[in-house]
């Protein structure tokens, strides 16, 4: 968990706005497109790239994560028009977001004054209410959900929810880590009735990794599924205690492609910076670190991957070598195969994952489209990836499709890197 909820970093910490429109390889740069926040039910439009604690939102700070290829900010009413001037969607943060608010006449009615200053602003995409929440608090919380979205339908309420290591107490809810858990979303589903599902894990230890990533992907990805609804991950990208270390820009990559494969419609770093943060996104004084420079290409192919499933259904993740916990072996039969298959390798945590990952996704139940990713961040691997049919290969820079030569495509995927494709149409 966050040693610094969003809730009490005293407004220092700021998520970068979702862009809506066409096609960001159309116009040859992420984060330039217009806001345009059509009225309505709120949708998702272009896939998230965002942060957790960050600075204030100035000019050169939002510049910064444009073009860095985050596309929704953080902020308060004051900064919407700097998110606006960079073609950026914004996340609102105000302390009157709160179920308390509903209580109060007095405060009820400061906060319908706010909605209506900022419901139209071009560059509102979503209200802040809370992160990691009890199970206890989530019938207050779906009060104040319904009361948003019934005087904004637009935009979006954003709760973040705890990982797989919380404890009972934290999740409200009793008994095993898997059960406490489903539990957890069972509730948190069925009153809150989110329009996006958003939690956080972080894996990278400082001997080794945790062995409950795949685990916590699986389990969001399944309660997205029923809910009908998209779900963000919010990743690590730094160190806060000696019990973490900060990852490199392979094993950033590794944490994007998972993700999108996992299929999610999200991702979110922690941080982008804070103080008593080692590693994140930048400096104190501005200054993009290593991690910043990776995520410049990684955020890109994360947001033109994302939006090629999108209307899509994810339908099977399956992994091949080493099977972590809540993971599923590849079948022998399955429509997109490895040719040779990878060996079996023993899961022995604190270690890395090695292996490959395939997820399916696919109209009508039907596989069409497969992300393939190699899950070694620490070596490059070579595959053949076999299709029920002719493959094209999609180019995530560019945002082209290409005909991979037949039904076998040779695949050479750098550490943690993957590759979308596709039966040919």
């Amino acid at each position: 968990m966050k040693s610094c909820p969003i809730s009490l970093c005293n407004g220092l910490t700021r998520i970068t706005g979702l862009i809506l429109g066409i096609f960001p390889w159309a116009l040859g740069v992420f984060g330039q497109e217009p806001a345009t926040q059509q009225r309505g039910t709120w949708q998702i439009g272009t896939p998230i790239v965002t942060y957790w604690a960050g600075p204030a939102l100035t000019d050169a700070v939002a510049r910064q994560m444009a073009d860095g290829g985050w596309n929704l900010v953080w902020c308060r009413e004051a900064e919407l028009d700097v998110a606006q001037r960079h073609g950026l969607r914004a996340q609102l943060h105000d302390g009157l977001l709160t179920p308390r608010s509903l209580d109060d006449p007095a405060q009820r009615e400061k906060l319908d004054s706010l909605i209506d200053r900022v419901r139209d602003h071009p560059a509102l995409y979503s209200y802040f209410i809370q992160d990691e929440p009890s199970a206890g608090q989530f019938p207050e919380l779906g009060k104040i959900v319904a009361y948003l979205r019934q005087r904004d339908p637009a935009h979006m309420a954003y709760i973040n929810l705890f990982p797989t290591y919380a404890n009972n107490e934290q999740l409200g809810t009793q008994g095993a880590p898997v059960p406490a858990y489903r539990e957890h979303l069972r509730q948190y589903l069925d009153i809150v009735k989110p329009s996006l599902i958003s939690y956080d894990h972080y894996q990278f230890a400082t001997d080794g990794d945790l062995d409950g990533y795949f685990l916590n992907l699986a389990l969001i990805r399944q309660s997205a599924l029923d809910a009908g609804v998209p779900f963000l991950n919010i990743v690590q990208a730094c160190s806060w205690t000696p019990v973490r270390r900060v990852p490199n820009a392979d094993e950033m990559r590794y944490l994007v492609y998972t993700t999108v494969a996992y299929g999610a419609q999200g991702i979110s770093y922690y941080v982008y910076c804070h103080p008593g943060h080692e590693g994140g996104i930048a400096l104190a004084d501005g200054t993009p670190t290593p991690i910043y420079h990776a995520l410049k290409h990684s955020n890109r192919e994360f947001v033109a991957i994302a939006k090629e499933l999108q209307p899509l259904v994810s339908l099977a993740i399956y992994h091949s070598g080493m099977v972590p916990p809540g993971a599923v072996a590849l079948p022998e039969n399955a429509p997109f195969r490895l040719d040779p298959p990878l060996s079996p390798i023993e899961y022995q945590p604190p270690e890395r994952v090695r292996g490959a990952l395939l997820g399916y996704f696919g109209a009508s139940g039907q596989p069409s489209h497969v992300v393939v990713v190699n899950l070694d961040y620490k070596a490059l691997i070579e595959l053949v990836l076999v299709g029920p049919g002719n493959l094209d290969l999609f180019d995530a820079t560019t945002g082209t499709w290409s005909p991979a030569g037949g039904q076998r495509a040779e695949l050479q995927l750098p550490p943690g890197g993957g590759k979308l494709l596709r039966l040919s149409q």
